[in-house]
């Protein structure tokens, strides 16, 4: 998991530090800079997959502006580099540096990347030995060559030396990658969903990036996946299991295709003449849509491992915001997903356990200079014999703050 990120010179954020947990929740005032932390987070996922064309950018949830609006624009500041810097749980840290080329309409983003290289008590021992041998073979192969030296000879005898070597190097370099990269593998894939609720009910099309689009799109090809898999049916009833936080839900299913194209769900309500049990998508209530994108987002082993959801709390009734926070902290786990939540809603604050050290709680805000900051909430202590104050309530008596102070 990520357990650190630092963001600069992105929006409203100038300079933030944050250490995230698993599960993770971001409440504040409208404007407070939640979504630019989610989208500068996206920036540095596109930079690290080197996907940095406006196209691949808005995919991933981010919105774009001319280059001077991206950055932040305070009047003490003329940075032009974005700076996007994660650190894994084992201390492995990547640093991104953006920047655009130009100013004009259509500018060129660019990006430089490195990452710290693992400390040699990191590798397992077996891996630490063929380490420091291909060292000693690379340095024995450049012997009495001229470093400075660019001419063909030496390029071509500095191979050969190598060639006799190749199937240990390039062993060796193929299972350093997932330790060297981890941080790159954990942010590459970073997405803003925000569904919406033509996409989940029309079922119409893919999106721009695989398998799960920012708003919906490609969910049902997920969900046929899904059931279909022999390899894990345990996500799938996971994923039904799930969806029973709604009284009514009993079973939902894929429907067989009627015609060319035709994509249908079979949704089954527990209440309804068993002769007319089924329903599809376009017939649901807008909340079970939500709650069936979350589930498979979670659940799914194609779905990205770091991602965020913009507005968690859309569509649904405020006891099942806080029933799905919690339901999504079990899956999350299980499943081995870090998320970040942005909401309005006060009720979503009681589906999270902050003394689970996992679940952790923010709240964004903007300092007297503008600039976002976070400020990681701790858990509740109860005062003499009295029940610990809930943290919706908490939220909304602006104990906690993020709440508007200017009316």
């Amino acid at each position: 998991m990520i357990r650190r990120l630092h963001i600069a010179n992105f929006k409203s954020v100038s300079d933030l530090e944050l250490e995230p947990g698993r599960l993770n929740l971001f409440i504040g005032e409208n404007g407070g800079g939640k979504t630019n932390i989610l989208e500068a987070l996206a920036f540095g996922a596109a930079a690290a997959s080197l996907k940095l064309d406006s196209e691949f950018l808005v995919s991933r949830g981010i919105r774009l502006a001319a280059p001077i609006l991206m950055r932040s624009a305070f009047p003490e500041e003329k940075r032009t580099v974005i700076s996007v810097r994660v650190e894994d749980a084992d201390g492995r840290e990547l640093r991104l540096s953006i920047e655009a080329k130009g100013e004009e309409a259509y500018p060129r983003w660019t990006s430089e990347m490195s990452i710290n290289d693992p400390a040699p008590e990191d590798l397992p021992p077996d891996l630490k030995s063929e380490v420091e041998t291909i060292v000693n073979i690379i340095k024995k192969a450049g012997d009495g060559l001229d470093d400075r030296a660019q001419s063909t000879v030496q390029q071509e005898e500095y191979r050969t030396r190598l060639l006799p070597h190749f199937d240990l190097i390039s062993g060796v370099y193929s299972r350093m990658t997932p330790i060297v990269a981890k941080p790159v593998l954990l942010l590459e894939r970073f997405l803003v969903y925000a569904p919406e609720n033509t996409a989940l009910r029309t079922f119409a099309s893919e999106g721009q990036i695989l398998p799960l689009g920012i708003h919906g799109e490609g969910l049902f090809k997920l969900l046929r996946v899904l059931s279909s898999s022999e390899k894990s049916p345990e996500r799938w009833a996971d994923l039904k299991e799930s969806l029973r936080l709604l009284d009514w839900f009993e079973d939902v299913s894929i429907a067989p295709e009627t015609a060319p194209f035709e994509h249908a769900l079979r949704i089954r309500d527990r209440h309804l003449d068993p002769a007319l049990a089924y329903f599809d998508q376009r017939s649901a209530n807008e909340g079970f849509l939500f709650l069936l994108f979350y589930f498979a987002l979670f659940v799914s082993e194609d779905t990205p491992g770091f991602f965020a959801i913009d507005n968690i709390d859309v569509a649904l009734n405020p006891k099942v915001c806080a029933a799905l926070i919690r339901q999504l902290a079990v899956l999350a786990k299980k499943y081995d997903k870090q998320v970040i939540l942005t909401t309005h809603n006060a009720a979503i604050l009681d589906g999270i356990n902050l003394h689970d050290d996992e679940q952790r709680l923010f709240v964004i805000y903007r300092n007297s200079d503008g600039h976002t900051k976070a400020r990681r909430v701790s858990p509740p202590v109860p005062v003499a014999d009295e029940p610990p104050i809930k943290l919706s309530e908490a939220f909304l008596r602006g104990i906690l703050g993020g709440l508007p102070k200017n009316f």
